[in-house]
């Protein structure tokens, strides 16, 4: 290696691969003394080479920077940044530790990581991950794009990269299981269910081992590295190799026609609370990277996990502008669902901001104007903003929608007039004129709670495995077992769960708003009533392949009806439905039993609503009874030639339960009985 040490420049920011060496750039304010260890190896306990910066030469304003000729792409490092430690001021520094680059695009992780070692006194270098010198620059995209594909014609699979091929039966080679290569290897299954958009549960650089003792962070809501691909999630064994096969995976998607929208978490990092890990920003400037107390000694805690970045602050906002921006442009990603959204709303004293600058900037940066942004428009400390949300192309995930259609489902009272208002595309929640109805976001189950089968199938959680005395996880999930409490051989039960499961996925896919479906939903994945799987990194949390034939007639179901409810122009439209009216292109007419008469009382247990686009050719009638007896539904007239046709009847049995267009039975009468807790749909065709 080269001897020389140079100057080095203040930007950009992170380690830079130029044609004379790389460029090592880092924020730290009031740090007096910054080393940059070089190691040759990850479980390295000493660095090949430290290199002291000096303050008159390797210092501009609150950079601290330097250029090493002869370095190249692969290398690891670290820093060491010693200043004081006054917690009373804010300052956390602790020169015996080695902190990650915020800004490395790649982290290795040894052997011998062990989270606790940031924690005790004393070096810490061979258990600590070490960031990675990569070359952006050096990867061929083959001419990749965006796809761009508007909210409406949107369906989202929101999925675990980890999880989706974990399980060993997944027919993934056992190198390949739970990474970007596996997904590759099923993406053909993707396309088959004719989602257009996977939303990857976090992938940005995180710790698994931020769990309780025995357990894994799964889920990754636990971030150290904004930039860097996970490095557990890849199937290669050099350093910079999850830079290139995440870009592999994505590249393959976008071939396949699918978007990549990735869950970013920018409200809080691994480092948690006063007694965690000084892994990276507690130890470069932890009065700059996060909301303190007033007192300055604790955390304030608006994420749940101990602290909260102060993502308004100009540095952290930097931080995050640049990293979306690499996300975009370096690595393809078409969009993002920022994780409790609501906590970049507050200023650095943690009160709420009218117009925040970070949300602001996100939604008119230019590299980010093709991209999605969708914002979980709540924190975990009550400040919550669905419908309020600022800004103008922001999404939002609609909470609102998959309760109140839970509770219709479940047969609970005083649920209709708010099914409704969720089928429209909540106008109620989101008044706003000119705001498109598919920027909400609707879903009935996602990664955090039951899944679908598991919704269907408990009364309660069953969190016992999470090592917390089942106190974790939601209380409030509006679920019914349909009268057994988990796995049943009883069959009326069985028929009933089935018949609950496709309700639900009726009233998702033909409401206005973007549906989002939870990884293997189609397919009946089951939890065991957990319903906070975060450390659960087994069986529990993936994705079951046998269930693929074990749930076939579930599968047919989801696959047909997706493709139904795409193919109609009614539910790709830009446009709240509303009331017919004169030159209207598209409109909804609620109907209850009797046509015209729907019934928005609080015992009522039943909804018809009629569809029709006349420039579009659909006609289309819905009605769905959550009431425990049959009802008997009139049907809206047709003009002559024309006869309703069944698509769907959630009480038969397949193959009836859903019919192609082409072959679907003709409705004989001018009523429909719907049987107990069924849906039904019909379209108008020529007799």
């Amino acid at each position: 290696m080269a001897t020389d040490v140079l100057p080095g420049q203040s930007y950009p920011l992170g380690a830079t691969v130029r044609p004379d060496g790389v460029n090592f750039c880092v924020f730290s304010r009031n740090g007096e003394r910054v080393e940059l260890l070089l190691f040759d190896d990850v479980d390295d306990g000493r660095p090949a080479r430290t290199i002291r910066l000096d303050p008159q030469q390797n210092r501009t304003f609150y950079y601290w920077h330097v250029l090493l000729p002869g370095v190249e792409t692969g290398q690891l490092y670290g820093y060491r940044v010693h200043g004081p430690f006054a917690p009373e001021r804010g300052h956390r520094f602790d020169g015996t530790k080695l902190l990650l680059d915020p800004y490395a695009r790649a982290v290795a992780v040894g052997r011998n990581y062990e989270r606790k070692a940031a924690t005790r006194p004393g070096d810490n270098c061979a258990h600590a991950m070490k960031s990675v010198v990569v070359d952006s620059g050096a990867y061929d995209w083959e001419r990749d794009t965006h796809i761009s594909l508007p909210y409406s014609g949107t369906v989202i699979y929101e999925m675990h990269v980890g999880g989706f091929t974990g399980h060993p039966n997944s027919g993934v080679a056992a190198k390949k299981r739970g990474t970007y290569a596996g997904v590759i290897e099923k993406i053909p299954y993707l396309q088959s269910l004719d989602i257009t958009a996977v939303e990857l549960l976090p992938v940005q650089q995180f710790d698994e081992q931020n769990a309780p003792p025995g357990l894994t962070n799964y889920w990754g809501y636990s971030p150290m590295a904004f930039f860097a691909p996970h490095q557990g999630y890849c199937s290669g064994s050099d350093p910079q190799s999850p830079v290139d096969e995440f870009r592999d995976m994505v590249k393959a998607l976008h071939r396949a026609g699918i978007e990549v929208i990735l869950d970013v978490v920018f409200n809080h990092t691994a480092e948690g609370d006063p007694t965690g890990p000084t892994l990276s920003f507690r130890g470069l400037e932890n009065r700059a990277y996060y909301i303190l107390e007033s007192e300055r000694t604790n955390y304030a805690d608006y994420s749940g996990t101990g602290n909260t970045l102060n993502a308004n602050h100009s540095i952290v906002r930097r931080m995050i502008m640049d990293s979306l921006r690499y996300w975009v442009a370096e690595m393809h990603v078409d969009g993002f669902r920022f994780d409790l959204a609501s906590v970049m709303a507050r200023d650095e004293h943690g009160m709420p901001l009218e117009d925040p600058p970070i949300l602001w900037e996100i939604e008119s940066d230019p590299v980010l104007a093709g991209t999605k942004i969708i914002a979980e428009a709540w924190d975990a400390a009550g400040l919550y903003q669905v419908g309020s949300f600022i800004g103008h192309r922001w999404a939002e995930w609609n909470g609102q929608f998959r309760d109140d259609v839970r509770r219709f489902v479940k047969g609970d009272r005083e649920t209709v007039p708010r099914l409704a208002a969720r089928i429209q595309g909540s106008p109620d929640l989101y008044p706003r004129p000119g705001r498109e109805p598919n920027r909400s976001i609707n879903f009935v189950t996602c990664h955090d709670g039951f899944t679908l089968n598991d919704l269907v199938s408990y009364n309660r959680k069953h969190n016992e495995e999470n090592g917390e005395g089942n106190r974790d996880g939601a209380n409030a999930n509006y679920s019914w077992n349909c009268g057994r409490e988990g796995p049943t051989d009883d069959p009326a039960v069985e028929a009933l769960r089935q018949r609950q499961i496709r309700n639900l996925l009726v009233i998702l896919l033909i409401s206005q708003g973007t549906p989002m479906l939870l990884m293997g939903d189609e397919v009946r994945r089951t939890q065991g009533g957990n319903n906070n799987a975060y450390c659960q990194d087994n069986e529990i949390s993936w994705f079951d392949w046998d269930d693929l034939e074990r749930h076939a007639d579930l599968l047919r179901f989801t696959r047909g009806l997706i493709q139904f409810t795409q193919a109609r122009p009614i539910f790709r439209e830009e446009r709240f439905w509303s009331a017919p009216q004169e030159n209207e292109s598209s409109h909804i007419i609620w109907h209850g039993v009797r046509l015209g008469q729907p019934d928005w009382g609080a015992p009522s247990h039943s909804l018809a609503l009629e569809l029709h686009y006349p420039e579009a050719g659909d006609h289309l009638h819905v009605m769905l009874n959550a009431y425990w007896e049959p009802l008997e539904f009139a049907l809206p007239p047709l003009p002559a030639g024309e006869r309703w046709r069944r698509i769907v009847d959630t009480a038969l049995d397949a193959p009836e339960d859903f019919r192609e267009p082409g072959s679907a039975p003709v409705v004989e009468g001018e009523a429909y009985r719907v049987e107990p807790r069924a849906s039904v749909l019909l379209m108008s065709a020529a007799g």
